[in-house]
């Protein structure tokens, strides 16, 4: 078990949130090694593992075979600290689903709680310019564990990894407001939380460091400094280049020593928090935006994807989704396609990326369909690929389960009688209604690309 949870959970917990609560209960019924894994390295909290065993600890292997140079590689992919942040963003998503407090107080405030402490141990603070900096990890992307001269050692300021974190620690505080006293059980009582600590979140949601570059968001610090690959002659020499890590090194090169990524790193913000969530923490974090900067870092990244994951293709399609309709559509189906066309040459045979198609799925909820909960509102803004005449979809939210269908100039949605709850409200573009039991409403809209 490792991070494509941050795929399927979304998808599930919006269809079916009792199967993601017992995925949630795996995780929190391993804190306990995860804690021991923490505290083994120093730090506070909760260090869930890259690659879960059965009884939570770290499987993932040192090494990796190279069929291509027929050498051993170093495989340091436990440096990606993020799946704990993954964990955690599953939980709030569960109970913003669910509303579910009770659920909250005593499973979900500990597996947030305990992820923010441990990274919050990890931070370090730099007096001179007033920010807090994370070393030692790798991001979403895989093919950096370290710089050029320093391999296997990690990254500082992973961009992902450090937005995330920040907006973790956000997450928590909320948490406590949430669940204060519920059942005469407080989570701060009961996880032994300081004021201090409360007050260093606070600080973190504001001074973690975030690298830019060229008007872009760096992947992390110094990514600025690393060549350039020259993307047509590999192209032309390999033509699947998706394993650039496995090429390079046949070469006697390396990864580290270039701007390239396996997969969507800096974008993977964009995919979970949305343009205006990834504005929202940057500004938080004291960093101006302004309104192209999530397309400038599309651009900039797309051209250094090699594409070695499935996943790959569902992040850029979502991102795509607002700024270019027609190409999100193309990217999407190319997502789709990914194990029936065995894109990954071989890896079918071995079982489905199941993943790429939880994501898949959720492009058409969250990014075509503009899904997104405020509370007990849910809240659609569709924006359609002219290759997409008409969708429809059910979902769960907060026990009331709805029935969407979109097509051109309308959003029709229906109230099951069978799974109720009268508080749960639907709006899209400025309309706002609450559908009676059974009942239903269609909405207009004038968006459609």
């Amino acid at each position: 078990v490792f991070w494509d949870e941050l795929f399927v959970l979304p998808v599930l917990t919006a269809h079916q949130p009792w199967v993601s609560r017992a995925m949630l209960e795996y995780r929190y019924r391993r804190l306990d090694a995860a804690r021991r894994a923490a505290a083994d390295d120093g730090l506070a909290g909760a260090t869930f593992p890259w690659q879960s065993g059965s009884d939570g600890r770290e499987e993932t292997p040192a090494v990796l075979f190279n069929t291509r140079s027929g050498r051993w590689m170093p495989d340091n992919s436990r440096r990606q600290r993020h799946v704990g942040l993954a964990i955690a963003y599953n939980a709030w998503q569960y109970y913003q689903t669910t509303g579910d407090v009770a659920w909250l107080a005593h499973r979900g405030a500990d597996l947030i709680i305990e992820v923010v402490r441990s990274f919050a141990s990890l931070a370090t603070y730099d007096e001179a310019e007033d920010r807090f900096h994370i070393d030692g990890v790798m991001g979403p992307d895989e093919f950096h564990d370290g710089y050029p001269d320093a391999p296997g050692q990690g990254l500082r300021d992973n961009a992902y990894t450090n937005v995330l974190a920040a907006w973790a620690c956000a997450r928590a505080a909320d948490v406590l407001d949430l669940t204060d006293g519920q059942d005469c059980d407080g989570a701060r009582t009961r996880l032994g939380i300081r004021p201090e600590e409360r007050a260093l979140w606070a600080r973190l949601t504001r001074r973690l460091a975030v690298p830019f570059h060229d008007g872009v968001i760096s992947q992390f610090a110094g990514y600025a400094d690393l060549a350039e690959l020259d993307w047509a002659r590999y192209r032309r020499t390999y033509g699947n280049i998706g394993r650039l890590d496995l090429i390079l090194e046949s070469e006697g090169d390396t990864t580290n020593r270039y701007r390239l990524a396996k997969q969507p790193d800096v974008l993977m913000l964009v995919y979970l928090l949305g343009p205006d969530g990834l504005e929202s923490a940057l500004h938080q974090l004291g960093y101006p935006t302004d309104p192209d900067l999530v397309a400038r870092t599309f651009d900039y990244y797309a051209e250094r994807t090699a594409h070695g994951s499935t996943l790959s293709r569902v992040v850029q399609a979502s991102v795509l989704a607002r700024m270019d309709p027609a190409r999100a559509w193309r990217t999407f189906r190319d997502a789709a396609t990914a194990d029936l066309d065995d894109t990954q040459g071989g890896t079918t045979g071995e079982g489905i990326h199941l993943g790429a198609m939880a994501g898949t799925i959720d492009i058409v909820t969250r990014a075509f369909a503009g899904l997104r909960t405020d509370a007990d509102t849910v809240v659609l803004d569709p924006n359609l690929p002219a290759g997409l005449t008409r969708a429809s979809f059910s979902l769960i939210h907060r026990g009331q389960r709805l029935r969407v269908t979109l097509e051109s100039g309308t959003v029709a949605v229906c109230a099951d009688p069978c799974a109720t709850n009268p508080a749960v409200r639907v709006r899209v573009g400025d309309r706002e209604e609450a559908i009676p039991v059974g009942g239903h409403a269609v909405f207009a809209v004038d968006r459609r690309i």
